[in-house]
């Protein structure tokens, strides 16, 4: 919401002062078609010549998460915490083995069906169930297993930053791109330098919109959007890193209480719920 209201200040605030100016709407509107043409339509075939298939599909997926803002809210975190103390605390009373079949199978689990912002979020649920096999497989000591969760992090952060830093670069080329269309239009404007003055200089105007055009996409539209991109992906390294500290310190011996509350510390504080609202709500589920 509130990048759609910050281009709409962007975009009035130009034109409010270039009213004030003693400026057209026409003038400024005729030109912009075939500027756009060029700027835009040159801007997206760097893009895609740039990028690779599978990030080009990320961008776009990740286009309009800046309108939606980002997903992990208070009540998120509360159901994962949750979800972590519903795990410990039946691993605290069968063993690890008790929750097996549970990680194998978490869509036919009777435990992770209780919380579907998790179970639907299929990068959350692959990276807790993976790391909770190789704690009840045995496979791997505690340090290992945070290790191979702290390489998992790196890749999965690696991932989430390329969509924003792809569209930056794109902003970047904007301004290049502006300046094409200018000389193009000085170019054009080369054809009838034997017409009136009031003929060239429209022209000449007509050109500059490019370098105009050009700059405002770059830092008025592709940069914040950007940004807004690479916050929003930011914010689920959170999540995940929530998940990490529980399950390092069930692992390490803690009481499911203790590990959750771990994990509670690792939850911006924004979105944080409070200690006392967190075991409020824990004390309230019993091991099956």
């Amino acid at each position: 919401m509130f990048f759609i209201i910050g281009l709409v200040v962007v975009f009035a605030s130009i034109i409010a002062g270039f009213l004030l100016e003693g400026g057209s709407i026409p003038t400024l509107l005729h030109p912009l078609p075939a500027e756009g043409i060029m700027i835009f339509g040159a801007a997206v075939g760097a893009f895609l010549a740039s990028n690779p298939p599978h990030l080009i599909k990320r961008v776009v997926g990740d286009i309009s998460k800046p309108l939606k803002g980002s997903p992990y809210t208070k009540a998120v975190y509360m159901e994962v915490l949750m979800m972590q103390y519903e795990v410990y605390v039946n691993i605290k009373k069968g063993g690890l083995l008790a929750l097996e079949q549970d990680v194998n199978d978490p869509h036919n689990s009777a435990i992770f069906k209780k919380y579907p912002a998790f179970t639907t979020n299929h990068h959350a649920l692959d990276f807790f169930c993976d790391s909770m096999k190789l704690l009840i497989n045995g496979s791997a000591k505690m340090d290992e297993i945070d290790l191979v969760m702290d390489a998992d992090l790196d890749v999965h952060h690696a991932e989430n930053a390329a969509p924003g830093a792809a569209v930056g670069t794109m902003a970047d080329a904007f301004p290049a791109f502006g300046i094409v269309a200018c000389v193009m239009g000085i170019v054009i404007t080369m054809g009838f330098l034997d017409q009136p003055p009031n003929v060239i200089g429209s022209k000449v105007g007509a050109a500059l919109v490019g370098t105009f055009l050009g700059i405002l996409l770059a830092y008025g539209v592709f940069q914040p959007l950007s940004k807004n991109i690479d916050a929003v992906n930011t914010a689920e390294s959170f999540y995940f890193n929530c998940m990490r500290a529980g399950l390092t310190s069930f692992g390490n011996g803690a009481a499911p209480v203790t590990a959750v509350e771990f994990a509670r510390r690792n939850i911006p504080s924004t979105e944080r719920p409070g200690s006392g609202e967190l075991e409020e709500v824990v004390r309230q589920i019993k091991p099956r």
